[in-house]
């Protein structure tokens, strides 16, 4: 036997970067259900309150909702400001760093599209219909 763990593969033991990979690194920002959409509402409607976040994401929890904008903004990628009025307001809104992110979003989104089964089963038409919204910006990011 060997001294290697066998719960990691092949492509992990070998991987000199697994502690320190940018992708790695980058998935932890924007990993989990969640960011990626509270991120595509922000954008598209600019500056948000939360209870309208809530409603625009269907089936997130206030729980999800409040620690998913926590990370997001220790992350610095999304900007909670608090208005000093009775009763208190507070808007969230993404950080310029944030629009660096927004066109590897929406190439992931093309994507995604391509590599999804629809209806009909035509992998062409969504590759198709993908790369239209990206080229109209007709897209969720």
């Amino acid at each position: 036997m060997s001294g290697e763990d066998p719960a990691k593969g092949k492509f992990c033991a070998k991987c000199p970067c697994m502690e320190k990979c940018p992708l790695v690194s980058a998935m932890r920002l924007i990993g989990g259900k969640w960011k990626v959409p509270i991120l595509c509402a922000l954008h598209q409607d600019g500056p948000t309150r939360y209870n309208d976040l809530k409603r625009k994401i269907h089936g997130i929890t206030n729980t999800m909702l409040a620690s998913s904008l926590k990370e997001l903004e220790e992350a610095g990628l999304v900007k909670r400001q608090q208005f000093m009025e009775i009763p208190v307001r507070v808007e969230y809104s993404l950080i310029p760093r944030a629009n660096d992110l927004l066109p590897i979003l929406g190439q992931l989104a093309v994507w995604g599209a391509a590599n999804q089964e629809n209806a009909s089963g035509s992998h062409d038409a969504v590759l198709n219909g993908a790369s239209e919204q990206m080229e109209t910006g007709d897209h969720a990011v």
